[in-house]
């Protein structure tokens, strides 16, 4: 028939590729030209963001310690004044949480964020607060080996831990915990039955995302990478598969 009538195939494929476009967008999927579509088919590997697609993207604090040189509440008002500023998730989940408590917030003077490890601010006209993950600390010359074993912990348990000092001083620990979406383990299970593995690309730590990926059955993780991290994780990905696809919330997604 291809033979006799090679036409009908060049009318063929243009319709296929629209009407698979049109069902993709039915279901909330867009892809931005036909040839990403014919691609897909050969995929062997779906690479997922976590916090937003795994997860619902609205992170509650669940833990908050501090050393014995610091005061509790006046930690967590000062923590919660800085992440004011920003609009990260994690920022809310500690506001809201300093605002559920009725403590009071101080005034910040100055506040700037390191991209993909935590921000730094003056309060009260001299007191520097650095809040970020352990990584930032290293480079601040932060020891956090006080809080090694409450950290391994908070992994475990697939929460996101957070630290704080205080002009220099190591002051406390943050928790919090991003529920996963209803609909992801079903998510998942599908991918795996239609014989794709599925990995885990994330700028969390990796015991917890090691502790989520075991949780959802996911094949592989590629934990502490920050945005440019997340490119190169890609390529590598690509390098070892061949095709892949990449989901993602749109948030802190690539540089």
């Amino acid at each position: 028939l291809v033979v006799a009538c090679p036409c009908a195939v060049g009318l063929a494929t243009p319709t296929s590729i629209m009407v698979g476009t049109g069902r993709g967008a039915e279901l909330g999927v867009l892809f931005r030209k036909g040839e990403a579509l014919q691609l897909l088919k050969d995929a062997k590997v779906v690479a997922v963001d976590k916090t937003g697609t795994l997860t619902e993207g609205h992170p509650v604090l669940t833990d908050f310690e501090v050393t014995q040189l610091f005061e509790r509440d006046y930690v967590l008002g000062m923590v919660a004044a800085v992440e004011s500023r920003s609009e990260h998730p994690i920022a809310k989940a500690i506001v809201d949480a300093a605002k559920s408590e009725n403590l009071a917030l101080p005034k910040v003077d100055t506040f700037d964020s390191v991209t993909g490890m935590g921000v730094y601010a003056t309060i009260n006209g001299n007191e520097k607060i650095n809040i970020g993950a352990d990584r930032y600390m290293v480079q601040l010359g932060i020891d956090v080996a006080p809080f090694a074993v409450t950290a391994q912990r908070l992994g475990d348990e697939g929460k996101s831990p957070l630290y704080v000092a205080v002009d220099g001083e190591l002051a406390g620990i943050i928790a919090v915990a991003d529920p996963i979406k209803s609909t992801t383990p079903a998510a998942i299970k599908a991918l795996h039955q239609l014989g794709l593995k599925v990995a885990m690309v994330t700028g969390d730590n990796v015991r917890t995302a090691q502790a989520i990926a075991k949780q959802l059955g996911i094949d592989e993780v590629i934990a502490e990478v920050l945005l440019e991290g997340k490119v190169s994780a890609v390529k590598e990905l690509k390098a070892k598969y061949g095709h892949i696809a990449f989901v993602g919330d749109g948030v802190n997604d690539a540089p």
